[in-house]
Parts: C-alpha cells; sequence; structure tokens
C-alpha cells in the first residue's frame, strides 16, 4: 500500500473513506461512515478539485491512509471517489471517462434523511421538463418582448399569446364562468381529472396550461405534459412512475396533460385506469372527437368530461382586441390609449394601424378558430409591415402602415370547412340533413347537404341515405320518389364530383319538398316487433299457402283448399295470416 502498512489478505477498502477492514467489520464501519458523513462523496463539480489531504481520519476507522489501494471487487459503483485520491493523471483520466455517469450523477441523486444518496426526481423532471416547462417558459418569454419582437418573431402569436389566467380565457363562460363548479375547483386547487372535448382553437390546450400555471404558483402539484401523437406507452408508464415516487415522498400531486388524447388506443388508455382511480395522477386529456366513441368507457367513468364549444364571434372579437393592445397595434376609430401604442409611435419604426372592420372580418371568418384567428392577425401584419420595408426606404418611408380589411382576407382565406367524414361532425350533418327533409325545409336541406360536399363528404354516401330517405320518410305518399333517389344514386356514380352536386340538390329538394307517408316503415317496424316478441315457437305457415311439388306433399294436405285469386272476378275471401294473427292490423297494431 501507498503508506508501507501491509492489509490483511481479507481486507476490504471501505469505498467512501478508502480505508482497510477487516471482511468481517466493514458493515459496520460502513454504517457509521455514511450516517456520520455530510459531504456526498460524488459530485459532478468536486471531479476537478484538489484531493482529500491524506491524513484526513473517517469517524470510525482506526487507521488512515494515504494512497488508494487496488481496486476491490466490491462497491463498484462507488469507484469513481477513489479517483478524488488517486494522482493528477487518474484524476484527469477520470474526468474525460467519466463526465456523463458525474453528470447524471449530479442531476440525479437526492439525499435521505441519514445523508445518503439516492437516485431521486430531480433528473427525470428536468427531463420532462424539456417537453412542458420548456413550452411555458417560452411563452413567459414571450410575455416580455416588445411588441416589435412579437410580430417578427417565429412562433405563431397564438402560442405567444396563450392565456395564464381565467381573466384573460374568453368563450368559454359555460365551463368556467364564474358560478361555475369547476371554477370554484380550479380557484381552490381541488382539479380533478377532466377530459376536455371541443373543436379546434376553443382554448383546451390553453385551459390545461392556466390549470398548471395556477398549481405552479401554489406548489401544489407538478405539471407534465403529454401529446399522444408522439408520446408512447413507455413514456406514460415513467411519468405515473414518477407521480408515484413524488407522491409518496413529497406528497405533492402530478397532473398529467394528454393532448389528442383520441390518438391513444383502448389498451394505451386503460394504462390509466387505475392511478386514476387511485389519485396517483389527476388526468387531463385533450380531444377533438367525440370521447363517447374514441375513448373507453371505463376512463370515462373516472373523469369528467367538459364540452368547450365553437368561440363565438364576440369572444374572437374580445381575443383579438387583447391581441392588439399586446402588439402595440392602433385600431382606426378608437382612441389610442395603449402605452405601447405609443411607446411605438414615439421609435423609428413606423406605427401599425389596423381597421376596425378588419377585426370584425377576422372574427367571422376563422370559424370560431381562435388559434386562426390570431394567426391570420399576425400574417396579415407581417405582410404589411415587409411590403413597406420593400417598398420604401430612406427619409420618404412610410411613418404609418394601414392594414385593411383586403389584407386580413387574403391572409386568412377560408380553405376549409370545420368537417371530419369519419368523426362527429359527419354524423351531426347527416343526421340535420334527414330532419330538414322530413320537415320539409328545402332551404335548410341544401345548406346542409352543401356543409357536407364542401367540407369533403363521399356523395355516393349522401346519395345512399336519400334511397333510404325516400322509402322511409316519403314512402307511399310519394312512390316516384325512390326511383328518383335510386337515379340521383347512379348518376352520381357515373359523373362524380363537382358535377354530381347539383343532381344531390335536385333529389334534395324534391324529397324535401314530396308529401310525407311513415305507414310503410312503421309498419315493418311493428313486424319486427311481433317477431321478436312472440313468445313459444312461430306459428307455421298454414297448408293452403304451401306449395305442393310432390304426391307426398298432397297427400298431406298441401296448398289444399288454396283459392287462385286470378280465376275468380272479384275479391277472395282467404286467411293468409297464422291463425294466432288473425285479423292483426301492423299499420295500426301496437306491440305490448
Amino acid at each position: 500500500m501507498a503508506n508501507g502498512m501491509e492489509s490483511a489478505p481479507d481486507a476490504v477498502q471501505c469505498p467512501v473513506c478508502l480505508k482497510d477492514f477487516a471482511s468481517g467489520t466493514i458493515n459496520g464501519h460502513l454504517d457509521v461512515c455514511l450516517t456520520d458523513r455530510r459531504e456526498p462523496p460524488l459530485k459532478k463539480s468536486r471531479l476537478g478539485s484538489t484531493a482529500e489531504p491524506p491524513g484526513v481520519k473517517c469517524p470510525g476507522s482506526g487507521s488512515s491512509s494515504a494512497a488508494a489501494p487496488p481496486s476491490s471487487p466490491l462497491f463498484s459503483m462507488f469507484k469513481t471517489s477513489k479517483s478524488k485520491a488517486s494522482g493528477p493523471g487518474e484524476r484527469n483520466a477520470s474526468l474525460s471517462t467519466k463526465q456523463p455517469a458525474a453528470s447524471a450523477v449530479k442531476t440525479g441523486v437526492k439525499r435521505n434523511l441519514s445523508g445518503e444518496e439516492e437516485p431521486g426526481q430531480e433528473a427525470t423532471e428536468e427531463v420532462q421538463s424539456q417537453h412542458s416547462g420548456a413550452n411555458r417558459q417560452t411563452v413567459k418569454a414571450s410575455r416580455e418582448l416588445s411588441p416589435r419582437a412579437l410580430m417578427t418573431s417565429n412562433r405563431p402569436l397564438a402560442e405567444s399569446l396563450r392565456p395564464s389566467t381565467l381573466e384573460e380565457y374568453f368563450g368559454q363562460n359555460k365551463v368556467v364562468g364564474q358560478q361555475t363548479l369547476l371554477r370554484s375547483l380550479l380557484d381552490s386547487q381541488e382539479v380533478p381529472s377532466l377530459i376536455l372535448w371541443g373543436p379546434p382553437g376553443c382554448g383546451k390546450t390553453t385551459l390545461a396550461h392556466i390549470i398548471a400555471s395556477g398549481s405552479k404558483k401554489t406548489g401544489t402539484a407538478r405539471y407534465v405534459s403529454l401529446s399522444a401523437t408522439s408520446a408512447s406507452t413507455s413514456d406514460v408508464r415513467e411519468v405515473i412512475k414518477q407521480a408515484q415516487n413524488e407522491l409518496r415522498l413529497s406528497k405533492r400531486k402530478t397532473i398529467m396533460f394528454v393532448d389528442e388524447i383520441h390518438r391513444f388506443n383502448k389498451s394505451q388508455q386503460d394504462t390509466f385506469l387505475p392511478h386514476v382511480e387511485r389519485g396517483t395522477v389527476t388526468l387531463i386529456g385533450a380531444t377533438t372527437e367525440n370521447p363517447s366513441f374514441q375513448v373507453n368507457a371505463a376512463l370515462l367513468s373516472r373523469c369528467r368530461v367538459l364540452v368547450l364549444e365553437k368561440l363565438s364571434v364576440e369572444a374572437m372579437a374580445s381575443i383579438l382586441d387583447r391581441a392588439v393592445v399586446r402588439l402595440g397595434i392602433g385600431v382606426l376609430g378608437r382612441e389610442a390609449a395603449n402605452p405601447r401604442q405609443r411607446e411605438q409611435s414615439d421609435a423609428h419604426d413606423p406605427k401599425i394601424l389596423i381597421e376596425e372592420k378588419a377585426l370584425d372580418t377576422i372574427a367571422h371568418l376563422c370559424d370560431g378558430d381562435a388559434r386562426a384567428g390570431l394567426n391570420g392577425l399576425q400574417l396579415a401584419v407581417q405582410a404589411q409591415v415587409s411590403s413597406s420595408r420593400l417598398g420604401q426606404s430612406g427619409p420618404d418611408a412610410a411613418r404609418e402602415i394601414l392594414v385593411k380589411e383586403e389584407h386580413v382576407k387574403e391572409g386568412l382565406q377560408r380553405s376549409h370547412i370545420l368537417y371530419d367524414r369519419a368523426g362527429e361532425e359527419h354524423y351531426n350533418c347527416i343526421s340535420a340533413l334527414h330532419k330538414s327533409m322530413r320537415g320539409s325545409d328545402e332551404n335548410a336541406s341544401l345548406y346542409w347537404l352543401g356543409r357536407m360536399l364542401e367540407g369533403g363528404e363521399d356523395p355516393l354516401y349522401v346519395a345512399r341515405r336519400l334511397v333510404r330517405f325516400a322509402s322511409e320518410d316519403v314512402g307511399m305518399a310519394d312512390p316516384a320518389a325512390l326511383p328518383q333517389a335510386v337515379s340521383a344514386f347512379q348518376a352520381c356514380h357515373f359523373i362524380g364530383m363537382p358535377e354530381c352536386e347539383v343532381i344531390l340538390a335536385q333529389c334534395v329538394v324534391y324529397l324535401a319538398r314530396a308529401p310525407k307517408s311513415v305507414d310503410v316503415y312503421k309498419a315493418y317496424g311493428n313486424v319486427k316487433a311481433c317477431l321478436r316478441n312472440h313468445r313459444g315457437p312461430l306459428p307455421s305457415v298454414p297448408l293452403h299457402l304451401r306449395n305442393a311439388p310432390t304426391r307426398l306433399m298432397k297427400q298431406l294436405g298441401y296448398a289444399e283448399g288454396y283459392k287462385y285469386n286470378p280465376a275468380f272476378s272479384g275479391a277472395v275471401e282467404q286467411q293468409y295470416l297464422p291463425e294466432e294473427l288473425q285479423g292483426t292490423d301492423f299499420f295500426t297494431w301496437t306491440p305490448s
């Protein structure tokens, strides 16, 4: 050894104080050594520091050692600490080869009550914050940017101006209004598991961030954000494992926000069930699809579904007013009481103004989508600013930029209609079309037809529904309705879209104007009810109604007594129903 002392053959080195002890006493020494040692033996910041003086004596040891002996097969996880007592060359080699491990120890180790180091939640929380906390940091940083920097930033305006309080959250008063149950729960930081269902841009993600912001201020919960489009089941299990440790060690809850939760399949959604049931995590899921079809029933029973509505024009106007104030943009026809606008007007940059009717146009064209409205405003303003810079320069440059209504319309073209051929809107629109035709409202029928076709619906699907309607709702009141609907289906099959849209429109108007009769539909429904409710075996076919192609069947009485109707000049009295159903009129019969 370095101190000249020979160690016993069965001597074992202490991985903390680097002293030699007999194998029978090493465990007792470790208990004392680890308990009394206050400084952690392994820290990244101490890898480059000077080595511990040779004369330092570890509590509980009977001798001192100046240098580390050869490596021991025990406690290999502590071997990096031995490099602290080694020479400079070994210390530099350890620094170059063990740097990732030391970094991991620094971020992922926490001490327990006895002073020992154990894996903690800090490292994994930092990893999660790269996904969730980074977004909040960028939003916070965007709030500190100047109006000019916000407009020239590459980040969408909808993300930069995302509200952080319920006072800035517009358009969902039915859900988070002053007198609602959820508002009182949020104010008291008692957040239940939620499923947020609503169209795009209505504020689902924003509401989740507001809940996270409130929990972060009070320190009652940690917040983790995942997206079902990129996260896997292992990611979810890792977050749940962290939540269990956090709840056990610090009694702090975990709020898990899962965006587009309907992208998880049924088995992936089952991962949440026991942990939401026990309260290990508070789940907040956001979806644009109907949770009744896309979310497990067992998970729905453990969560409260909040239906967020499409933003109204008034709510969009409030959101846009808040945006122009934050951007320092003046509105023609209003008093320039915005301090940011005055700051901008005093600067070298030209003052930006926008027409009030341009804001109204955005509020109407964005179709209740705040994200589309704010990003459309940003696009229109950026386009005019860039155009002004390219068009004029020098002392003659314009000192004022005006954003007009035509600029907004050009930047916010309605390129699509909110419609999902496989989702909730698909069934809503076809139901509205069917009921409008049933109510003989030809204008509403044409409107819902247009909504479906312009949204990308398959015209043959609409045509098949019209064929069904011709028999179900028109029926015998106008027998020509069925050939009309079948002809429309065949014509759509021949020529396709967009030429077949007028054919469907003609058929829709015809069916809406036609007289309605559901007698056939109801009568057949009564027949099905009669068959399903019949007790015992169904009655057999009467013998006189059966065919008798063989001699044996004739001998058994098949077809005996049947009256061939064309052989008589008048009506023929004959029973066609089984004996048990004699006299039944399915057009007036009511099932019991």
